[in-house]
C-alpha cells in the first residue's frame, strides 16, 4: 500500500512545531481486506460471473450467462434447445438501434416481455398439480386462476387466457375495471375457466358480475364482507340470475413475514367463523344454499415453507368440509395466492425474498393436505384452484436500463507547497490535530489516524463556516483525509452509478416495501467487475436510489463505464413482471418504460419482435396530471414569436429561427422524459408520439426484417 508520507515531499520544511506526513511505507501491511470484494483471480469467466451474481440460483430455468458474457433467456425453460437461447444484449440492440440502422429506435428504459416464458410458467404449474393429483390418487382436478392485479397489461392477460385455455385456466378480478377486462378476455378462453370476483363490492360490481353470469361466463361472486350477501340476493332476484357464490374465510393460520399481514384473524379481508355461519343461515332461508360453491382463503404472499402451507390448507379444508356438512353446494376450494418466488436464489424459508420449495413441492403439499382432510371427513374431493399471479408472471418480464455515469474515487492531488499553505492557515487546534495525525501515521496506529483525521476535518469545516477558511483550503483537507482513509484501507470503495431510470416508476416495491430484485449487468460478464456501486436514479429525491441487493449486499459488483467511447453499460432487473408496472407512479413526471414483446423464432438470432411501443412522452405524463400540452405549446410558441420579432435580424432569418425553435419545442413535448441516447441531440426526432409496431403471432417479424414504429405526428405550428 502506498505510504502516507508520499503525499508530500519530505524535503519540505514544515512550520515550527509540527511535521508533515512523510515517512515512507507507513501503511504497507496489516490492513484487512474488504469483506465484499470481488474474488481475485488471474482469469475471469462467465461462470465466475454467474456465481457472483447468483444467476443459476434465482434465474433457473429461464436465465443463464452465455459464453459471450451476456445474459441469455431460455424461453422454454429446461426444454430450451441451445439454438433457441436468446441473447438479451442482442434484443436490447435491436430495440435501441436507430431505425435507419435496422433497429426499432426505442429509448430506454425498456421492459422486454417473453411470452414463451409465460407459457412455460403456466404449463409448469399445471403439470406440477396434474402430477400431484395423479400420484396422490386425488379424485378431482386442478384449474388455475390468474389475478389480473399482478399485471393488467393487455398482452399478458390475453396470453394467459390463450395459453391456459387447454387446461381451464381462468381470471380473478378485484375491481370493476378488472372485471370488465376479465369478462372481455374470457370470451375467448375456456368455457370452464373460472371468473373469480374478489374485492369489496357495491351494487354496480355485483350487477356486472351477474351480467357475466348471463353471458355464460363461469362467474363466482366471492363474499369479502357479510353485508355483500344482501346485495347479491336482492340483485340476483331482480335480474333473474342464479348466482354462484363463494366466501373468503379468515383463517387462524398466518405467517410472520412482511406479506403475512393480510392473513390471520385480523387480516384485511374475509369472514370470521361466526360470519360464515350467519351467511349459511341466510342463504338457507333464501333457498340459495346450493349457490354457495366455493371457499376462498389467502395465507399471504410469498409463503416461505410447505409446513406453513400445509397448516393453512388443512385448516381451510376443515372449513370446506363443515360447509358441505351444513348443506352448501360446495365444489371448489380456492387456495388464493402465496406461491413464492426465489428472488435471491438461496431457496431459504427464512427470508421474505426466497422460499424453501419448488413448484412440485407446493402442488404436492396442497393436494395432500386437501385429500387428507376430505378423506377423514368422507367429503368428495373439491376442484382445487389457486391464484398464483406472482409465480406466473414474474419471470417473463425484464427491465433494462443504462448506467450513464459514475462518481470517481480520485481525490485532489496536493503539492508540497499547497500542503504547506494549507497547514499555515489552520488554527492552533487544527494544527495540533494535524501534528497528532502525523505522529500516529509514523507509529502505524490506524485507528488513531482516523480519529485525528476526523477531528481535523471537522475543525476545518467550522473554520469555513466562520469565514476563516476558503473553499480551496476546505478541498485540501478533504484530500488529506481522503488520502489517509485510502492508505489505511478505511475509505469507502463504493461508487454511485447514475442510471437512466426512475425507481418510483419502474421499481416501486423497492422504495415502498424494500422488496429486493436481482439486478445484474446483462453483458461484460466475461470480464471481472472492478468496482462496487449503488444505483442512483434521475429523480430529485433522496429515496431515488437502490442501495440494497440480494444476498444482503449494500452494493453491487459493477464494471467501469466506457471512458469517452460512448459504449453503453446495460443493467437488467429480473423477476419484476408482477405488480411493478401497475404500482409505478409519475414522480418528477417520469413515465413508464418502452415495451418490447419478443418471441423465440428460427431467425438467425433466435428471436422475433411481435410488439414494440415507446414509453409515454412528456406530453403524455403532463396530460396525466391534467395539463394540456397543446395549449402549453401554443403559449410557448407565441412567447417565442414575440421575442423573435424583437431581434435585430433580417425578416427571413427570423422566420427560419422561429420555425426551428417551434419545431424543437414541439419535439420536446413528444420525447420521453428520460435522458436521450448519447448519439442523439436534445431535440432529435424520436418515434414516441403514440406510434407503435405490432405484428400478430401468425406473422411475426424476425430480427433482420425491415420494420418501423410509425410516422411521427407533431402538432401543427405556423410561421407568422
Amino acid at each position: 500500500m502506498p505510504a502516507l508520507g508520499c503525499c508530500v515531499e519530505s524535503a519540505v520544511s514544515p512550520p515550527l512545531g509540527y511535521s508533515f506526513l512523510s515517512t515512507p511505507e507507513i501503511f504497507s501491511s496489516g490492513v484487512p481486506p474488504s469483506t465484499n470484494a470481488v474474488p481475485l483471480t488471474t482469469h475471469w469467466s462467465p461462470e465466475l460471473s454467474s456465481d457472483l451474481y447468483r444467476v443459476d440460483g434465482w434465474g433457473a430455468p429461464y436465465f443463464t450467462v452465455n459464453s459471450s458474457g451476456d445474459i441469455s433467456v431460455l424461453p422454454h425453460g429446461t426444454d430450451t434447445l441451445p439454438h433457441q437461447e436468446i441473447d438479451l444484449l442482442k434484443v436490447v440492440k435491436k430495440a435501441s438501434d436507430p431505425i435507419n440502422s435496422g433497429g426499432l429506435g426505442l429509448q430506454l428504459p425498456l421492459v422486454v416481455r417473453f411470452p414463451d416464458v409465460l407459457k412455460n410458467r403456466l404449463e409448469s404449474l399445471q403439470s406440477a398439480f396434474d402430477y400431484a393429483v395423479q400420484s396422490e390418487g386425488y379424485e378431482a382436478h386442478y384449474q388455475g386462476v390468474y389475478p389480473v392485479k399482478c399485471n393488467q397489461d393487455r398482452f399478458v392477460v390475453e396470453d394467459i387466457v390463450k395459453f391456459g385455455s387447454g387446461f381451464r385456466f381462468g381470471l380473478e378480478a378485484g375491481s370493476k375495471p378488472e372485471l370488465l377486462l376479465a369478462m372481455s378476455s374470457l370470451c375467448k378462453g375456456s368455457s370452464e375457466g373460472l371468473l373469480v370476483c374478489n374485492g369489496f363490492k357495491d351494487a354496480e360490481y355485483i350487477s356486472l358480475a351477474l351480467v357475466a353470469r348471463k353471458l355464460q361466463l363461469n362467474t363466482v361472486i366471492v363474499l369479502e364482507q357479510e353485508e355483500e350477501l344482501d346485495l347479491v340476493i336482492d340483485i340476483s332476484h331482480r335480474m333473474a340470475v342464479r348466482p354462484v357464490i363463494g366466501l373468503r374465510a379468515k383463517l387462524r393460520t398466518k405467517h410472520s413475514g412482511h406479506f403475512g399481514s393480510t392473513s390471520g384473524e385480523k387480516g384485511k379481508f374475509g369472514l370470521t367463523t361466526t360470519q360464515i355461519l350467519r351467511v349459511v343461515r341466510k342463504l338457507e332461508e333464501s333457498g340459495m344454499l346450493d349457490c354457495l360453491q366455493l371457499l376462498h382463503f389467502h395465507i399471504g404472499s410469498q409463503i416461505p415453507s410447505t409446513a406453513l402451507l400445509a397448516d393453512g390448507v388443512g385448516e381451510a379444508a376443515q372449513v370446506y368440509s363443515e360447509l358441505v356438512r351444513l348443506g352448501a353446494g360446495m365444489k371448489f376450494i380456492d387456495i388464493g395466492g402465496g406461491l413464492g418466488i426465489d428472488y435471491d436464489g438461496t431457496k431459504s424459508s427464512d427470508s421474505d425474498v426466497s422460499v424453501g420449495y419448488g413448484l412440485q413441492d407446493y402442488a404436492s403439499t396442497v393436494v395432500q393436505a386437501v385429500r387428507f382432510v376430505c378423506d377423514r371427513k368422507n367429503v368428495k374431493h373439491p376442484v382445487i384452484c389457486s391464484e398464483s399471479g406472482r409465480a406466473i408472471v414474474s419471470h417473463h418480464s425484464v427491465l433494462i436500463f443504462e448506467a450513464v455515469s459514475s462518481t470517481t474515487t480520485r481525490s485532489q492531488e496536493l503539492s508540497s507547497v499547497g500542503l504547506q499553505s494549507f497547514v499555515e492557515k489552520l488554527n492552533d487546534d487544527a494544527r495540533a490535530d494535524y501534528r497528532n495525525l502525523s505522529a500516529a501515521a509514523i507509529r502505524g496506529e490506524y485507528d488513531t489516524c482516523m480519529l485525528y483525521a476526523d477531528q481535523l476535518k471537522q475543525r476545518c469545516v467550522e473554520q469555513f463556516k466562520d469565514g476563516n477558511l476558503d473553499i480551496e483550503q476546505l478541498a485540501a483537507v478533504d484530500a488529506v483525509c481522503g488520502f489517509v482513509s485510502k492508505a489505511i484501507g478505511a475509505s469507502d470503495p463504493v461508487r454511485t452509478y447514475h442510471v437512466n431510470l426512475s425507481v418510483f416508476t419502474s421499481i416501486p416495491d423497492f422504495w415502498a416495501i424494500d422488496q429486493l430484485f436481482p439486478i445484474v449487468p446483462i453483458h461484460k460478464l466475461d470480464e471481472r467487475p472492478s468496482a462496487r456501486g449503488i444505483l442512483s436514479d434521475l429523480t430529485c429525491d433522496s429515496d431515488g436510489k437502490i442501495d440494497k441487493f440480494i444476498g444482503g449486499e449494500s452494493s453491487l459488483p459493477l464494471h467501469e463505464l466506457g471512458s469517452g467511447n460512448g459504449a453503453p453499460y446495460y443493467l437488467g432487473m429480473f423477476l419484476g413482471g408482477a405488480y411493478e408496472e401497475a404500482l409505478g407512479g409519475l414522480h418528477n413526471l417520469f413515465g413508464g418504460p418502452s415495451v418490447l414483446r419478443v418471441s423465440q423464432s428460427d431467425s438467425p438470432h433466435s428471436f422475433a419482435v411481435t410488439y414494440a411501443v415507446p414509453g409515454p412522452s412528456c406530453a403524455d405524463v403532463l396530460r396525466a396530471m391534467q395539463h394540456e400540452p397543446e395549449l402549453m405549446f401554443e403559449t410557448l410558441k407565441h412567447r417565442a414569436e414575440e421575442f423573435m420579432h424583437k431581434e435585430e435580424e433580417k425578416e427571413e432569418d427570423k422566420e427560419v429561427a422561429f420555425a426551428s425553435l417551434a419545431s424543437s419545442l414541439n419535439q420536446s413535448f413528444h420525447n420521453m422524459p428520460y435522458l436521450a441516447p448519447h448519439s442523439s441531440c436534445c431535440f432529435s426526432a424520436a418515434a414516441n408520439s403514440g406510434g407503435y409496431y405490432y405484428c400478430n403471432d401468425e406473422n411475426i417479424v424476425g430480427v433482420g426484417a425491415e420494420c418501423a414504429i410509425g410516422e411521427e405526428e407533431f402538432w401543427p405550428y405556423c410561421v407568422a
